[in-house]
């Protein structure tokens, strides 16, 4: 893999933690219910995390003399991850979550074997330090869908 696998794929990944901020605040925002709570708490926590994955990453791009995209680059995909109508709909965001943090963890271990390829110890280190954060959201939102209530 080249230099310029690694670079569309930190553009993409940076893209991504952009989007996830958004979400994640969004829902943090909208969700009510008793249950909700927890989730909000570790969704507002995460918020701060995925910041600071995006400003890795751009710093990153920078570094590789690389320009991190601007808001007209961006195309929304984590249609999942919508806030729902029925804002008590806990468990949507819950799976929204999981299906973007699987996005993620596919992404970063992609970013990891680019980096490899193209000699650029840097670059996986910083997709390893992401690839950790990830799975352990991942992680956390698993326990939420086994303790979280089916009606």
């Amino acid at each position: 893999m080249s230099s310029d696998e690694v670079t569309a794929l930190l553009t993409d990944a940076y893209l991504d933690e952009l989007e996830t901020v958004m979400n994640y605040l969004t829902n943090a925002i909208v969700l009510d219910g008793v249950h909700a709570e927890e989730v909000k708490a570790s969704l507002e926590e995460d918020v701060d995390e995925e910041l600071e994955h995006a400003r890795l990453l751009g710093q990153r791009l920078k570094q590789l003399d690389q320009s991190p995209p601007g808001s007209e680059q961006f195309e929304a995909q984590q249609s999942s991850l919508q806030p729902p109508a029925d804002t008590t709909n806990v468990q949507s965001v819950i799976d929204g979550v999981l299906e973007a943090e699987d996005d993620a963890i596919e992404t970063y271990r992609s970013l990891l074997e680019a980096a490899q390829s193209a000699n650029d110890p840097v670059t996986e280190d910083v997709a390893v330090t992401i690839l950790s954060d990830e799975e352990a959201h991942r992680s956390e939102f698993r326990g939420f869908e086994k303790e979280f209530p089916m009606d």
